[in-house]
This record gives C-alpha cells, sequence and structure tokens, in this order.
C-alpha cells in the first residue's frame, strides 16, 4: 500500500502515490475525505513531503471546509434523485417512498446498510439505461457496468469498454445522473479529456457543463453519509 503521511495540523492521513502520468506534484482533497499528495516517478519521498509542509495551510483549510459526517438513520434527511426524504422506520415490507417520507423496515442487517443496497439498486435502475443508450448512439458496445462505492471518481471506463459508477449518484438530480452516463460513454470513443472527447460529450449532451459544475460545488457533500458497511466500497 502507498505510504502515509500523518498530517498534525489537518488531523488528517495524507497518502503518498506515484503517478506515471504526473508532470507535478499536487495535493488533493477526495470526495471520500481523504488526502492524496501525487507525485511523478522523477520526484522522491522527501521532496513529496517538502510540498506538503509548503502547501500545509491549503490542507487545513480543506479539512476544515469539508462537510460534516451525516449517520443515516431515522429522523434524518437523506437525498434520492435530488430530493430531501426523512428516513422513517416502518414494521414490514419493502424500502419504499412516500411522498416526502423513505420507509425502511428492519431486517438482518441494520437500516442504514439496508438503504444503502437499495441506493445502489436505484443507481443500476436509473443510469444502466442511460449509459447503454449513450452507448448505443455512438455505435460502441459496452462489455459490463458495475457500482462501488468510489472515493476518488464518479465513473470510470476502463480500454476494456467496462464502465463503472458510484452508486451513490442514486443521490444525484437525475439530470447529474444522466451526465456522469454520458461522461463515460463518451470515453468509449476517447479515452481522454482530449478536446476531441469534450466534442464527443458535447454531441451527446450540449448542456453537460452545468451538471459537471454541480458536481463539482455539490458532490463531496454526498459522500458526508455514513452507511456503515452496506455495499462494497472502491
Amino acid at each position: 500500500m502507498p505510504p502515509t503521511l500523518w498530517h498534525e495540523g489537518a488531523g488528517i492521513g495524507v497518502r503518498l502515490e506515484v503517478c506515471a502520468r504526473a508532470r507535478r506534484l499536487t495535493l488533493r482533497l477526495e470526495a471520500g475525505g481523504d488526502a492524496v499528495l501525487s507525485r511523478p516517478p522523477t520526484v522522491g519521498e522527501a521532496e513529496a513531503r517538502a510540498f506538503l509542509d509548503r502547501h500545509s495551510s491549503w490542507l487545513c483549510q480543506a479539512v476544515a471546509a469539508r462537510p460534516a459526517p451525516v449517520v443515516v438513520g431515522p429522523g434524518m434527511a437523506l437525498p434520492v434523485a435530488g430530493r430531501l426524504l426523512e428516513v422513517v422506520h416502518t414494521q414490514a415490507g419493502q424500502i419504499r417512498v412516500e411522498g416526502a417520507r423513505l420507509l425502511v423496515a428492519p431486517g438482518r442487517k441494520s437500516p442504514a446498510a439496508r438503504l444503502a443496497e437499495w441506493l445502489k439498486l436505484q443507481a443500476r435502475a436509473a443510469i444502466t439505461p442511460k449509459a447503454e443508450d449513450y452507448a448505443a448512439r455512438l455505435g460502441k458496445p459496452i462489455a459490463a457496468i458495475a457500482f462501488r462505492d468510489t472515493r476518488t471518481r464518479w465513473g470510470s471506463c476502463s480500454s476494456a469498454a467496462r464502465l463503472s459508477f458510484s452508486w451513490r449518484l442514486a443521490m444525484a438530480p437525475p439530470a447529474v445522473q444522466d451526465y456522469v452516463a454520458a461522461h463515460e460513454a463518451a470515453h468509449l470513443v476517447e479515452m481522454n479529456h482530449s478536446p476531441r472527447y469534450w466534442a464527443v460529450l458535447a454531441g451527446l449532451m450540449p448542456e453537460y457543463a452545468q451538471h459537471r459544475a454541480w458536481l463539482r460545488r455539490e458532490g463531496r457533500a454526498l459522500h458526508r453519509y455514513r452507511f456503515e458497511d452496506g455495499v462494497e466500497r472502491a
């Protein structure tokens, strides 16, 4: 595993990663709350530590500004498809939405874990057909689609045409879900973020910029909800 430096001021571990494609040192706070310092293979660990020291103030500010964790449970408001729903315990039945309430009954797993699995199903049902439709419009096949609780990306596309999405997108507005599906489908044509790639994406979704902006502005908050060990985390 990559080495981790403990930053006393920010009260957080900083994971050191070597990135073959990196041209410079970068420090970021991921949506899931982890801090990552990426360095090119030509940059040593000592130089990376010095870089972290120089950017200590930024990291402290970023950690202080991140949304506070929210433990999922009865009485709290959980976003589902862009709507805030009150989580309410019921005696029996499947998880279901009734008006502005999200009803969840007891089971073998905790209500929070059951809600995490339910959200994963919601994400699969909403995003899979969108991704398949965009891929069909591009004349490109999809080998497989997976949903995980990823920390760093909302979606990804491999060279083998395997798409992966964060199931936390089930909490985002449908238009944002649509954007991420289009974003990854466009990578079936261009495996990069070159001008050609953005032209492909614009052809699928001319208004993609506003939905991309929503994720940049609001997406981190979707990672503050804690569901215990309900579904796989990648």
